[in-house]
C-alpha cells in the first residue's frame, strides 16, 4: 500500500479556505499588515475589504506565515499522513519558501517542500496536480521533484490600468511612474517564473489585452509546443478587484480566441493585487499533466 500523502498551500494560491475545504486541502492564510494591524487572507480580510482598503491608500504589507503556525500545521498532518507537498508562493516573491526548506530538514524528509516558482492561478494548478498525482500513489520527493522540473510551464500576463500601486510598492521608480501616467500608457507585466516582470507598453486597453492574447498564443507555441494540441494545456482569465461587466467583458474576449476550450474566470491573490492594485486583468497559461490530460481532478475550475 502506497504512502498517504497530504496536499497543502497558502492563500496565495487562490484557494479559499471553504473550496480547500472541499477539496481535502489544507490552506494557511496569508498574513496582511494594514495601518499595522494584523489580517489573515479569506479569515479576518475578505476580497471586498482588502480592495477598500487598498482604494483609501492603507499603508498594506505582506508578511510570510508566521513560523509557529507552519509547524503546528505540519505536525498536525502528519498525524492522519505518512507525508506532506508544502506548495507556498514562488521563493522569487516571497522568504517563506526558503524559511519551509529549511524548516522540512528537521522532519526527515516527510515533508517536501515544493519551489516551483509560480503564484496565484499557476500555483493553484501546481496544487490541483499534486493532488491528482498523490492520488495515483507517487511519493511526496516524487512530487516535488516532478512540480520543480515542470514549474516553468506556465504563465501569467496582466495588464494594469494604473502604475500607482507599483510606484508605491516601489516596484517602479517614480519617474517611471509619472511617465507612464503623462503618456497614458497601460502597461503589460509578466510573471514566468520567479516574479514579476515588464513585459510591455501599451496606448490603449484593447492594445493591451491584444498583447496578452497573442503572447499566451505564442507561449502556446512556442514555449509549451501546443498549438496543434490545445487540450493539453489549461487557459484562465484572472483579474484584482475589477468591476463585474469588466470581468465578463474579458471572460468573452479569452473565450472568443479559444472557442473550443472552456474558460474559467479567477480573482489574483491578494499578494499581487497589493502591489498591483484593483482593475487589473490577466490571463494564464499553464500545461497539464501528461499523465492526466483528461483527469477531473487537475481541473482549475473545480470548487
Amino acid at each position: 500500500m502506497g504512502k498517504k500523502v497530504a496536499i497543502l498551500t497558502d492563500s496565495n494560491s487562490g484557494i479559499t479556505q471553504e473550496q480547500g475545504k472541499a477539496l481535502g486541502i489544507p490552506v494557511i492564510p496569508m498574513p496582511f499588515y494594514i495601518d499595522d494591524k494584523l489580517f489573515y487572507e479569506d479569515i479576518t480580510l475578505t476580497q471586498e475589504q482588502f480592495y477598500k482598503y487598498l482604494e483609501t491608500d492603507a499603508e498594506i504589507h505582506t508578511s510570510m506565515p508566521v513560523v509557529g503556525d507552519v509547524l503546528d500545521r505540519w505536525n498536525s498532518l502528519l498525524k492522519e499522513y505518512d507525508e506532506i507537498v508544502y506548495i507556498p508562493m514562488s521563493s522569487g516573491l516571497s522568504s517563506s519558501c526558503a524559511t519551509a526548506r529549511t524548516l522540512a530538514e528537521d522532519f526527515d524528509g516527510r515533508v517536501q517542500v515544493v519551489n516551483n516558482q509560480r503564484i496565484s492561478v499557476t500555483q493553484r494548478q501546481s496544487v490541483l496536480d499534486a493532488q491528482a498525482l498523490a492520488r495515483q500513489g507517487w511519493d511526496a520527493a516524487r512530487i516535488r521533484e516532478y512540480l520543480e522540473k515542470t514549474k516553468f510551464d506556465s504563465s501569467i500576463y496582466i495588464y494594469l490600468p494604473s502604475l500607482k500601486y507599483l510606484k508605491k510598492g516601489g516596484r517602479v521608480t517614480g519617474a517611471a511612474a509619472a511617465l507612464g501616467t503623462l503618456l497614458r500608457i497601460k502597461p503589460v507585466l509578466q510573471i514566468q517564473g520567479e516574479k514579476l516582470d515588464a513585459f510591455a507598453k501599451c496606448r490603449t486597453v484593447k492594445m493591451s489585452k491584444m498583447t496578452m492574447l497573442k503572447a499566451i498564443e505564442d507561449d502556446i507555441r512556442d514555449r509549451f509546443l501546443c498549438a496543434d494540441d490545445l487540450d493539453s494545456v489549461w487557459i484562465s482569465g484572472a483579474y484584482s478587484g475589477a468591476r463585474d461587466e469588466e470581468v465578463e467583458e474579458w471572460l468573452s474576449e479569452v473565450q472568443a480566441a479559444y472557442p473550443g476550450k472552456k474558460i474559467v474566470m479567477q480573482p489574483l491573490s491578494l499578494s499581487i493585487s497589493c502591489h498591483i492594485g484593483p482593475g487589473a486583468l490577466a490571463v494564464t497559461c499553464t500545461k497539464k499533466l501528461p499523465e492526466n490530460n483528461g483527469e477531473d481532478a487537475c481541473r482549475p475550475d473545480i470548487q
